[in-house]
């Protein structure tokens, strides 16, 4: 419930915004989506303008409706939900509560084309460090993989992303990136 001037209003939310929220009582400001349908008006709020898209998108998903849509969300994050699209993994998104494997399916094929042009925030740091020198494309490489360890290891793929982006990437090893990243996580 969120009061606005001594209106209430009922927001349903992902636990991903659930968990952004302050403390209750303190001001918030809350992306919101209004579906009207004949019996009610409900109104669904996203901390982020990202989860907001994706859940308008994932709307439009033939057998998806609003609570499936915030149950996605509040399993998945959006770029974690995007990575998995685009990378056909049917599994990543079968764990999640209320999908099984044809949902899943349809999913990855409506939702393919509306998330080509996503910038996750895995790319727009992987974009950042890409230039035309044959270098830099080594020390690419070197950054997924000291990423895809961190993500072997239980961290989130944006979580991994952003330890990575932290650290002096320039001529180091994948072994070297690997334990900086997880030593700046000790000292955090």
């Amino acid at each position: 419930m969120i009061d606005v001037h001594g209106v209430g209003y009922e927001v349903q939310a992902p636990m991903s915004t659930f968990y952004q929220l302050p403390e209750l009582g303190s001001p918030v400001i809350v992306l919101t989506h209004l579906v009207v349908r004949e019996d009610a008006q409900l109104l669904y709020g996203f901390h982020s303008e990202s989860e907001r898209l994706l859940f308008k998108s994932l709307i439009r998903v033939n057998g998806v409706g609003p609570k499936l849509a915030l149950t996605i969300l509040s399993g998945i994050s959006a770029d974690e939900f995007v990575q998995v699209v685009k990378n056909n993994d049917e599994s990543g998104l079968v764990r999640l509560p209320g999908i099984g494997k044809k949902t899943a399916q349809r999913l990855i094929i409506e939702m393919k084309d509306r998330l080509s042009d996503w910038q996750t925030e895995e790319d727009t740091l992987i974009d950042k460090t890409s230039t035309k020198s044959d270098n830099l494309s080594i020390e690419q490489d070197t950054i997924k993989e000291a990423t895809s360890a961190l993500i072997a290891l239980g961290y989130k793929p944006v979580e991994a992303s952003k330890m990575i982006a932290r650290l002096e990437t320039r001529d180091q090893s994948c072994e070297m990136l690997i334990k900086q990243a997880l030593k700046n996580t000790v000292k955090n």
